[in-house]
């Protein structure tokens, strides 16, 4: 089943976090994840949940999505996003 990453991430080092930008989808791409939305403007349509930069990726199990963001691969990126920004990540399985 069809799982999406949601990632709301609140950048800290905008100049590092370029980087994470350039490293990131070849691994996303490898693992059979594609970018659904990134960093587009958001809005608020209930709630008080003030999302900073929102990125929502799709993989085709949450297992595979699992696999990516432990993967060797992604480990540099991973890395990076760590230090150059906090984030909030969910995988939520869809239709």
């Amino acid at each position: 089943m069809t799982a999406y990453v949601i990632v709301d991430i609140d950048v800290n080092d905008p100049v590092g976090y370029e980087e994470y930008k350039r490293l990131a989808p070849p691994a996303v791409h490898l693992y059979g994840g594609k970018y659904i939305a990134r960093g587009g403007r958001t809005e608020v349509l209930e709630g008080d949940w003030s999302p900073k930069r929102l990125v929502i990726l799709q993989f085709e199990s949450m297992d595979q999505a699992k696999r990516w963001l432990s993967s060797e691969e992604y480990s540099e990126a991973r890395a990076m996003r760590h230090r150059t920004a906090r984030s909030n990540m969910v995988v939520i399985e869809g239709t």
